[in-house]
């Protein structure tokens, strides 16, 4: 920041000059003793003298960041998971977060207080509009966005066009042209972007990765995906009767349903009700899908297209549905743990044996010791080969910084959430499905076609 100097203005010559400027009086003169002299120094010299303290961390110093060399950030809707993101976030050193966007005021004051505290200040700013937010802190680099479901997409599109880098919480789409125009944007735009599954950025999921995609386990046939133990495929259309509407600032309602279409207040869809309806959620499929097929697709190497065909399963749930890629090799859905213990498990299968990981585990396990061997050298050759971080928030860091790809971009997002989406398309309408990943559109089925995209409620479109 430039430091203000107060100007004196030019002299204007077309002005005439006054008898002041133009007197040619003799000069008054003045003597002073040489104790005069030293006295009026030393008084002088005293005030320039006076120390100017700045604080060593705003220099850079004693391991901080220097402000210039920080990356600022803001929330956009940051509840429970979206708190435990930024506090993972601000844990970094040269990450400062300096506004607080949600609809909510409870939530607004609650970020801004943590914000706040971790700083020790009171600069943290809250607004509720997202698009007056927008346009108005251009000083933003980048934004986590932890919203419901059905405001990832769009927020992050905005944030985009806003010239911001983004961070967004999984299910990052809603529909397959959701997904789309996420990777349009950041592509038009030249924006960094980073989907929240961040297993793909630790230790036991790398390894399971990359065991299966570097041959050890011979040519892998079949990848398991692990989809969430409640609700189901199919939700619900139904609407609460509703409650009186509170006054925006405490709630803006308009702006939390935001394309959704309209249905009366009901309290307990702000506070994480949404699971479970189809204008909200995107089902237990998506609801661990969004993390697990792309682990399961990293391992095939197939970041880069869905599968080409989805088995009905005749379930509430989807479990045990079979996708096949176009290379032959097999995504099973699965629910429960029949092959691995904890949540959100990948495992993978080939002649030479299998390897997975969960949540719970302590190590990664695999059908033999010997697989597990070299767990370290796994890992390692890995990070030394993709220069990616065992922290997934520090790879988005990173990436802003230099303008590489994350490990979770947006073409990831799309390919792999396009999955979920099929998959459930495929429950919806409880048939077959055959899905081209280059045109994006299913095969010779317009009514699984009309499924790719949702009515927006404007002035929530994309």
């Amino acid at each position: 920041m430039l430091d203000k100097v107060a100007m004196v203005p030019p002299r204007n010559d077309n002005q005439p000059h006054t008898k002041q400027s133009m007197s040619h009086d003799p000069p008054v003169k003045t003597t002073l003793s040489r104790r005069q002299f030293l006295q009026r120094s030393a008084a002088a010299s005293s005030v320039f003298a006076i120390p100017c303290i700045i604080p060593a961390s705003a220099l850079g110093r004693g391991g901080a960041v220097a402000p210039s060399e920080r990356i600022v950030m803001a929330g956009i809707g940051i509840g429970g998971r979206g708190s435990h993101d930024m506090n993972w976030m601000m844990g970094e050193p040269d990450v400062q977060f300096v506004a607080i966007c949600d609809v909510r005021k409870v939530r607004r004051e609650a970020v801004k207080q943590t914000i706040d505290n971790k700083y020790g200040t009171k600069d943290c700013t809250m607004h509720r509009d997202i698009r007056e937010f927008l346009a108005e802190r251009t000083d933003i680099d980048g934004v986590l966005i932890a919203t419901g479901d059905h405001w990832h997409a769009l927020a992050s599109i905005l944030a985009m066009r806003a010239g911001k880098d983004v961070y967004s919480e999984k299910p990052s789409s809603m529909t397959i042209a959701e997904g789309q125009a996420v990777v349009e944007t950041a592509r038009k735009y030249g924006r960094v972007y980073q989907t929240g599954t961040q297993r793909l950025s630790e230790a036991n999921h790398v390894f399971a990765i990359e065991t299966a995609r570097s041959g050890r386990l011979g040519k892998v046939h079949t990848a398991y995906a692990h989809i969430a133990p409640w609700d189901a495929a199919i939700m619900s259309y139904d609407r609460k009767p509703g409650q009186p509407e509170p006054d925006k600032e405490v709630v803006d309602w308009d702006a939390w349903l935001g394309p959704c279409p309209w249905r009366p207040y009901d309290p307990s869809y702000v506070s994480g009700g949404w699971r479970g309806y189809y204008d909200f959620h995107t089902s237990c499929i998506g609801e661990w899908g969004a993390h697990t097929f792309a682990q399961a697709q990293a391992g095939i190497d197939a970041l880069d297209t869905s599968p080409v065909d989805y088995k009905y399963v005749d379930n509430p749930t989807g479990d045990g549905m079979v996708t096949t890629f176009a290379s032959g090799v097999k995504m099973v859905l699965s629910r429960g743990n029949k092959y691995w213990h904890g949540s959100c498990g990948e495992r993978f299968e080939g002649p030479e044996g299998w390897v997975g990981a969960a949540d719970d585990y302590t190590k990664a396990e695999a059908s033999s010791p010997a697989l597990l061997a070299d767990f370290k050298k796994v890992v390692g050759e890995y990070m030394a080969r993709t220069q990616r971080p065992m922290n997934h928030v520090r790879d988005f860091f990173n990436c802003m910084r230099t303008r590489r790809q994350t490990v979770a971009n947006a073409e990831v997002m799309h390919r792999s959430m396009s999955a979920v989406h099929a998959a459930n398309i495929c429950m919806w309408l409880k048939r077959d499905m055959k899905y081209d990943p280059v045109k994006e559109e299913f095969i010779n089925d317009a009514e699984a076609n009309r499924l790719r995209s949702r009515a927006m409620r404007e002035p929530w479109i994309i």
